[in-house]
């Protein structure tokens, strides 16, 4: 098995650089790796929909953050994703800006900060949850901050002058309180339920409840698909110690019932 793994992944690494060459050249070099514990600059600068002038790490709070990057004027992708986004927030119950906060980063630094406003002023109305605002920010930036935090991030995109757009993939990151990147979501349809997961397992615990605790026994997140999928063995172990327990109450009563006179 050991002899055999170099070359199972000298053939990946060639179909991997295969299909770079067979893809279009406005999309080589555009996609999305998982550097999973990895940490954002947190010093890195940014502006507010305001217009202010922040550091990244004053918008990490003590939650887990869902961060996007998109640029508000894409035509269709970039759309469809916050549209996709804002879908799996509104079918949890956890809210943006009480137990998480989502920061939307447009990684065209020609972009301004009234056009951040228009767009957050757009999602924050269709969300429609009271102190969203202060947790769902829309960020623009210079052309070095936007670089060192799509590359920790590992956010892969090109400029297409021949169409004057930009090509780049759909995805959403999940953040730790501290930075750090614990999963990613990809697509532009998020399941409420890997969304809620997602955000339990960055909080560290600190949000969810029980019952997310025990969903996350039977349920574990595939780094390749970006998504949670049932864990079997996990699920027969909970099945087994749950017909276990029925068993033993079932026993205890009978029991009982037993001892009772007459």
């Amino acid at each position: 098995m050991m002899r055999a793994l170099p070359i199972l992944l000298g053939i990946a690494a060639a179909a991997a650089a295969q299909t770079e060459t067979a893809l279009p050249e406005q999309l080589r070099g555009v996609g999305i790796d998982q550097l999973l514990n990895e940490a954002v600059p947190l010093d890195a600068g940014f502006v507010d929909e305001s217009g202010g002038r922040i550091a990244l790490g004053s918008l990490f709070r003590g939650k887990p953050v869902v961060l996007a990057f998109v640029y508000y004027e894409c035509p269709m992708l970039c759309n469809m994703q916050l549209n996709g986004l804002l879908r799996a927030m509104r079918a949890i119950s956890l809210t943006a800006g009480d137990q998480f906060d989502v920061l939307t980063v447009s990684f065209d630094p020609r972009e301004t900060p009234a056009q951040a406003a228009a767009k957050k002023q757009q999602y924050i109305r269709q969300y429609g949850r009271a102190g969203a605002e202060r947790g769902w920010r829309f960020l623009t930036g210079d052309q070095p901050s936007i670089e060192r935090l799509t590359r920790a991030a590992g956010f892969r995109y090109t400029f297409d002058s021949k169409s004057g757009q930009w090509a780049h993939a759909s995805g959403v990151m999940l953040l730790t309180p501290g930075g750090r990147l614990a999963r990613y979501l990809y697509g532009v349809e998020f399941s409420a339920r890997d969304l809620r997961l997602g955000l339990v397992e960055a909080s560290r615990g600190r949000i969810g409840s029980p019952v997310d605790k025990m969903l996350l026994y039977c349920f574990h997140y595939d780094p390749l698909r970006g998504r949670y999928g049932v864990a079997i063995l996990n699920v027969v172990r909970a099945a087994g110690v749950a017909t276990l327990l029925a068993l033993c109450g079932f026993w205890g009563l009978m029991y009982r019932r037993s001892r009772r006179p007459g």
